[in-house]
């Protein structure tokens, strides 16, 4: 792809790029590529956040990037770990300021589905279920997504099932970044300069406006960098197409 960018550096770097300085970020189960946001933010960024991670690890520093929220590494170097209970509580108070939650599909007002693909009663697809995007996307005061596919069945114009709705802020895909300000439609915020608009609209099946968008600034030397030392081998990069 142009200006340095492969599918995963555009989704991991973009997803990085929500970070603001002095915030509590929280980043949720089998989240890998939000991890990896989250590790090349301490790597890459000259301001100060507090990331706590699905396991209730706060400011962990894991000595290898976990693939699942289930290896013991999510906790390396943890001052503190949180019981879920707390980090939910923390989010409801108000005290998480911005939050990664997966989706299976997501609408244009920003609501998501992780219950199910087809009819609730017949669903050709269970999805794991909304505990965390029930309790969070309302709460938190941003929430940010991704999807590693940018399609019409997963950016869809209806949800099979509305399993959350709230406080959605952004979408990261391998073309596109999109920002919404709650509760208007996501906007093209800006798209991957290997891509035109004209493809980003086509393979988003809800519509948007594009007028402010521009294309995204090229990756820098400090992401490249710390992108590079989290994933050496690229075996992560390997699992993300376009």
């Amino acid at each position: 792809m142009t200006d340095g960018w492969t599918p995963f550096s555009y989704i991991v770097v973009n997803l990085a790029r929500e970070i603001r300085p002095g915030e509590v970020t929280f980043s949720g189960v089998n989240s890998t590529l939000p991890m990896l946001a989250c590790m090349l933010g301490k790597r890459a960024w000259p301001f100060h956040f507090t990331w706590i991670n699905v396991a209730g690890a706060v400011e962990p520093v894991p000595l290898k990037v976990p693939h699942s929220s289930s290896d013991p590494a999510i906790v390396a170097g943890a001052p503190a770990i949180f019981a879920n209970e707390d980090f939910y509580d923390l989010c409801a108070r108000g005290g998480m300021d911005m939050v990664y939650l997966g989706c299976g599909q997501i609408d244009a007002e920003g609501r998501t589905n992780v219950s199910s693909i087809g009819p609730w009663h017949a669903p050709r697809v269970k999805l794991p279920g909304g505990g965390g995007a029930a309790v969070m996307l309302p709460t938190a005061r941003r929430v940010v997504t991704w999807r590693t596919e940018h399609s019409k069945r997963a950016l869809v114009d209806k949800l099979d099932f509305v399993t959350a709705a709230g406080n959605m802020q952004a979408l990261v895909t391998p073309i596109a970044v999109f920002h919404r300000d709650p509760p208007g439609r996501f906007a093209l915020h800006s798209w991957n300069p290997a891509v035109t608009i004209a493809e980003v609209v086509a393979r988003t099946g809800f519509g948007f406006d594009s007028s402010r968008a521009v294309p995204t600034p090229p990756i820098t030397d400090a992401e490249r960098g710390a992108l590079a030392a989290l994933d050496p081998d690229g075996a992560f990069a390997a699992e993300v197409r376009a």
